[in-house]
């Protein structure tokens, strides 16, 4: 199972114990997932049809105990995609205005919303029930990517009123949720890793939220010691090349002019980096007569290489 299903395996099983809140998820479920039908006579159905089946689970769940009645649930194949369509239907069209209205997907004089958008936002403007709204909203349209591979969180919406409601209510928590056309879908999406830890406390999804906060804080520390391993890498093969330099430089005084041509400490510092090649400046100046420390030998390394360089130009 891919941890997008985990997550909304575990958001199935959230049910709000308020009915305005369960309203509030119904309305997403409803409106990214579910069609109204309207007879000319007047008459109003709903039907939802998914591959999810949680999605379609948390409907029947939630229209049963708010509405006390039991829609018809029916599984179909799909042949070519080879993948089970769960449809949830509501045939009796008094309930089924009951539900839109109350859901605020149908406003007081009848109208729907043509991308099946709020027609009022009233019903979800508690703390509770953006929770509520956002969770139903990712149950039916919304992904998550493998956080071992990558960070990305998204809802799909039909319609740009859509996507910008359920925008709205991500903002409301500080998080920074953006809008993206793909083909004909707007889609709500959060890239940033600890945003969607939010993200998941926010919907319910603790379970969820632990093994992705475990799988960054696994990659944190990989990168960091990564980081560290590279930058100390680096760090060596400047200190090797600067010392192969140096030997080089005093291998060129030695054969051009000789090294007692150099003052007697430069000398000495020469002949003691050519005979330890490896050892580290601290240790280097430490057997010099007198002692100088890292800085110093330093200097004079550097003093040796700009003699060979003025050798080589002439």
């Amino acid at each position: 199972m891919s941890f997008s299903l985990k997550v909304k395996e575990e958001l199935a099983s959230v049910l709000p114990q308020a009915r305005h809140c369960r309203l509030a998820e119904l309305a997403s479920l409803i409106g990214i997932s579910g069609h109204i039908y309207t007879t000319d006579a007047g008459r109003h159905y709903i039907r939802i049809h998914s591959e999810n089946r949680f999605a379609v689970s948390k409907c029947h769940t939630i229209i049963k105990k708010v509405f006390g009645y039991v829609s018809d649930v029916t599984v179909r194949y799909n042949t070519e995609t080879q993948n089970r369509i769960y449809i949830m239907s509501v045939m009796d069209s008094d309930i089924a205005i009951k539900i839109l209205l109350a859901t605020r997907l149908m406003g007081p004089d009848g109208s729907i919303n043509r991308d099946m958008s709020l027609v009022s936002t009233v019903g979800i403007s508690n703390i509770c029930c953006k929770r509520a709204f956002l969770r139903g909203a990712f149950l039916a349209g919304g992904s998550i990517s493998d956080p071992e591979k990558s960070y990305h969180f998204e809802i799909v919406s039909s319609g740009e009123r859509k996507a910008e409601q359920i925008t709205d209510a991500v903002r409301t928590f500080e998080l920074d949720a953006r809008i993206v056309e793909r083909r004909r879908y707007h889609v709500v999406y959060i890239k940033e890793g600890a945003q969607i830890v939010d993200m998941l406390n926010i919907m319910g999804a603790h379970k969820s939220l632990m093994e992705l906060e475990n799988v960054r804080v696994v990659k944190e520390v990989r990168n960091s010691v990564n980081r560290k391993v590279n930058c100390e890498t680096a760090n060596l093969g400047k200190t090797i090349g600067a010392a192969v330099k140096y030997i080089e430089d005093i291998e060129y005084i030695r054969d051009k002019i000789g090294l007692d041509s150099l003052s007697e400490e430069l000398e000495e510092t020469a002949e003691l980096r050519v005979k330890y090649p490896d050892m580290p400046l601290k240790e280097l100046g430490e057997m010099l007569s007198p002692p100088v420390g890292k800085s110093g030998v330093n200097h004079r390394l550097r003093k040796i290489s700009r003699i060979a360089e003025e050798l080589r130009g002439r």
